[in-house]
């Protein structure tokens, strides 16, 4: 489904697994938990807020691995950890269907 908003930029919709860090055309390609109407430039954003989290997850596991005791503390990774999902969810919830809001929203993470 495609719309156009106001400055005539095309908006489609979109199919987003947070914890996969998915964001498909295809409802029917996996499973997902939230709908969204994304213009490219937003499909980009957010696109990249996931390749970071996923950046985070694999550095994470690294530092760990070479040095369990490690100069970073679990608050800060955590942190930047919990800004991201805040980010990814926060463009969620702006253009997100109103199940989508109803959903974040009820997750109190916002």
């Amino acid at each position: 489904m495609t719309d156009l908003e106001a400055g005539g930029e095309e908006r489609k919709s979109y199919y987003v697994s947070v914890q996969a860090g998915q964001i498909l055309e295809d409802p029917q390609a996996a499973a997902y938990e939230l709908e969204v109407s994304l213009n490219e430039e937003e499909h980009i954003k957010l696109r990249e807020l996931f390749d970071e989290l996923s950046s985070m997850d694999e550095a994470e596991m690294l530092h760990f691995s070479q040095s369990p005791f490690g100069s970073a503390s679990d608050s800060e990774i955590n942190g930047g950890y919990d800004d991201l999902i805040q980010q990814i969810y926060r463009k969620l919830h702006e253009r997100g269907t109103e199940p989508t809001k109803r959903h974040i929203e009820s997750m109190q993470l916002l």
